[in-house]
């Protein structure tokens, strides 16, 4: 077996450690992206499409002598002390982060740039980009197991203890809210503001499905050995084999299976086609993994009523384990 050289001992050090800053840069991006929403394009138009902004925005609107911020700071703290007792120490102590850190680049951005009104006279291109800043940062707040705080506590709530994805929680939590636009804001507004809700809820989940996505690839070949190799030792990625019959050929063959990332699949396709011209390949997307060596984690009540970890795939970390590994 070769051994490692310093220069590569010296790189698996540096990457163990800066891994464990790598979620909270992750949720500086997702929070700066939600906070720049909020205040360019949802503030000044007025939408209400959920959330604590808009409840924010309700309030201010309501009572003149509140404003915005503190109302968020407000309701914001009380979510973060509920999610404190429900949600755990980790997931409350990452949506605090990202919570302050929303507040505080609202506040910064406040101070910098002042707006006195919408950038734009075009109200549908405003709620476009309110829901794309807002819903990005909110996808990969909740891939990092965080929130920007507010109502989102809530779909984490709801999201931990039913069957409803994010997407659908969010939808439940911030309907209410946006309802309540038509009699503060008047029709136009309220309809945007709706409109704008359920496209945010889609949208969190396509951003959160497209960050997941990996290829799976089931190969069907006589070459085994050189696509094994080159699986294993070029991609770093597992391989799980196993015995097949042709039933039109009648010939012996091997089924592979392995996943790699999007980038990865077609240099794969390529190697495989140039080691067996003949061989059979499907391919397939996938957003859930379930296995050993994963980074994220799936919790499962059982029939104990005992909590259960199962480690699940995620694009923040770069796992050299594949189903290979889990098998």
């Amino acid at each position: 077996m070769r051994k490692k050289t310093n220069d590569e001992k010296g790189f698996k050090t540096m990457k163990s450690n800066t891994r464990p800053f790598l979620p909270f840069i992750w949720m500086t991006i997702g929070s700066t992206c939600v906070a720049a929403g909020v205040y360019f394009f949802i503030m000044p138009n007025g939408f209400a499409t959920g959330g604590v902004s808009g409840i924010s925005n309700i309030l201010g609107y309501l009572l003149p002598f509140l404003t915005p911020a503190s109302v968020l700071l407000t309701l914001n703290i009380l979510l973060l002390i509920l999610g404190f007792f429900i949600l755990g120490k980790e997931t409350s102590g990452k949506t605090a982060y990202c919570s302050l850190l929303y507040s505080f680049e609202t506040w910064v951005f406040e101070k910098l740039i002042p707006m006195s009104a919408p950038l734009t006279d075009q109200m549908l291109l405003e709620l476009i980009y309110a829901i794309s800043f807002t819903s990005v940062g909110a996808a990969i707040l909740f891939h990092t197991s965080a929130s920007s705080g507010g109502t989102d506590i809530i779909a984490l709530i709801l999201k931990k203890y039913t069957s409803l994805n994010v997407g659908k929680a969010l939808l439940f939590t911030d309907l209410l809210i946006a309802l309540s636009s038509f009699v503060v804001f008047g029709i136009r507004t309220g309809l945007y503001s709706v409109l704008g809700l359920f496209a945010k809820a889609f949208l969190v989940d396509s951003v959160i499905e497209s960050i997941n996505s990996c290829k799976y690839f089931t190969i069907i070949t006589e070459h085994p050995e050189e696509i094994t190799q080159y699986i294993m030792t070029t991609m770093k990625r597992g391989v799980t084999s196993h015995p097949a019959m042709g039933e039109y050929t009648h010939q012996p063959k091997t089924m592979l299976h392995t996943l790699c990332r999007r980038f990865q699949a077609t240099e794969l396709k390529k190697t495989v086609k140039r080691i067996d011209p003949n061989s059979f390949v499907i391919v397939t997307t996938t957003s859930e993994i379930l296995g050993r060596g994963f980074r994220k984690s799936l919790y499962i009540q059982t029939a104990d009523k005992k909590p259960r970890v199962y480690p699940y795939f995620t694009f923040f970390e770069n796992p050299t384990a594949c189903i290979g590994r889990c098998m």
